[in-house]
Parts: C-alpha cells; sequence; structure tokens
C-alpha cells in the first residue's frame, strides 16, 4: 500500500507542475486536458484545456493533481507535503529558495536539534511544504 497526495488547483494546475517537476526533479508521467475526455462538450470553452488529471513521479513517490472547477475549489489547508532523504543541505536550500520564491516563508531552513536543516514554506500556489536534511 502507498499513500499519494492529489493536490486540487484552480486553473493553474499545468502551471504548477511544470514548475515541481522543474524544481524537484520530477517527471510528469501524465497529464490529461479535459478537452480529450467524453466530458469535453459538458465544460465551458475555456476549461477545456485545463487539467483532468495529472500523475508525477519524483524519486520513487507519486504526486497526482488536478484543476477543480472552481465551484468545487477549496483553497489548500490543514497540510504540508514533506521533502526528505535529500542529498546534502545545498540541495534542501536550492529546493526551499526555489519553493519560497513569491511565496510566503514560515520558518527559515536552519539548524534544529532534529535536523541539519529545517524550514517550512507556503509557496506561490498556496500549497505548505517542510524540507528536511
Amino acid at each position: 500500500m502507498q499513500l499519494s497526495p492529489y493536490l486540487l488547483f484552480n486553473g493553474n494546475c499545468e502551471v504548477v507542475l511544470k514548475f515541481y517537476e522543474k524544481v524537484l526533479g520530477g517527471k510528469i508521467e501524465s497529464m490529461r486536458k479535459y478537452a480529450d475526455t467524453p466530458m469535453a462538450d459538458k465544460v465551458s470553452p475555456d476549461w477545456r484545456n485545463k487539467i483532468i488529471h495529472a500523475h508525477m513521479k519524483i524519486g520513487d513517490r507519486v504526486l497526482m493533481a488536478s484543476d477543480a472547477p472552481t465551484e468545487h475549489y477549496e483553497k489548500p489547508q490543514g497540510f504540508s507535503l514533506t521533502l526528505d532523504g535529500l542529498k546534502s543541505a545545498e540541495e534542501a536550500k536550492r529546493i526551499f529558495d526555489a519553493l519560497a520564491e513569491k511565496g510566503t516563508i514560515k520558518m527559515p531552513l536552519q539548524k534544529t536539534f532534529w535536523a541539519e536543516s529545517f524550514g517550512m514554506l507556503v509557496d506561490q500556489f498556496g500549497i505548505a511544504w517542510m524540507v528536511l536534511f
């Protein structure tokens, strides 16, 4: 059994996942748009190029996501995605800084009693992260 996060976005899923792919070294394995499904004619024309389902590998983990129609979208809250198993403190800093750009740092990346480097932030897309090395 595996537990995989599924993130919902308000129309910018493709932009977000391409950003995560670049910053985290992930690989988008599939990204399907509403236009490519049998329900294409049931969504408004401006929504047809939005993502109905995406699947991304980051290391040996899976991150899934989609665009939620506006009436179903809720701002993410009450959770954080955690990055651990990083190769070095330098890699942790690079990733932390990239995720923090245009976001909000909740706890700067710093040495703690449990980690050489630990920090918390909310990225520009509203997703909370903890980075740990």
